[in-house]
């Protein structure tokens, strides 16, 4: 177990699950620097390349793995999180043993705490600029398949519009203070993976779809 956890504050409950990959090649490595106090930081838990699954924090317990960052009115996302490090570099895809296992975890969780799946998130979703975990590697649609992410759905394009995108991107749950630049590269890295250049209409009609369909107002919990 890690050492580097507190009490949730002001005794909020999670509703956030944070997915992160620990960018080293080794995962005992990373588990053994998640448990170090000198790190200062942790997960609640930790699954290997092989799919071994490690619970380092107690879930009802306030794990230090999204630092500064928001979600929607959320601030203090560690208060309101269950985080989960993925064993992987963020340079090559993630391997099926650990997608598996992720595939198990990840429902248990949801179930305990009532999480829907529009309230599972990257690191980079929540930290944008600051953080791009768990990458441009990571199997979303497998999740989205499996009932435990969201996607858009959207199926014509619109017209670019920086600042209707910036508005649906914010009700969705992208909050923090960043430039649209910055804003658009975390979009893309969760709902248009590998996509690059400027805002275009595709961008804007996949927020649009999203912000109709889950509005993070929709879940009742408050920071």
């Amino acid at each position: 177990m890690s050492p580097n956890y507190g009490s949730r504050r002001d005794a909020a409950v999670p509703d956030i699950v944070v997915l992160h990959y620990t960018a080293m090649s080794d995962w005992t490595a990373a588990r053994n620097w998640l448990c170090n106090p000198d790190a200062e930081v942790s997960a609640h838990y930790i699954v290997s390349e092989q799919g071994d699954v490690v619970q380092l924090v107690p879930e009802d317990q306030r794990a230090w793995h999204a630092g500064a960052g928001s979600w929607g009115d959320v601030t203090d996302v560690n208060s309101r999180s269950i985080g989960i490090e993925l064993s992987n570099t963020g340079l090559a895809p993630f391997a099926a043993p650990l997608m598996d296992a992720l595939e198990v975890l990840l429902p248990a969780i949801m179930d305990r705490w009532a999480i829907p799946a529009s309230r599972v998130i990257a690191h980079s979703d929540l930290a944008p600029g600051r953080k791009i975990d768990p990458g441009a590697r990571f199997d979303w649609a497998r999740l989205v398949r499996s009932g435990l992410a969201v996607t858009a759905a959207a199926t014509a394009v619109v017209t670019g519009d920086t600042d209707a995108f910036a508005r649906d991107a914010r009700a969705i749950g992208y909050t923090a203070d960043v430039d649209a630049a910055t804003l658009l590269a975390a979009f893309r890295l969760r709902h248009r993976q590998g996509q690059g250049g400027p805002l275009d209409g595709w961008d804007c009609a996949l927020a649009a779809d999203l912000a109709a369909r889950f509005p993070v107002a929709k879940f009742g919990r408050t920071s």
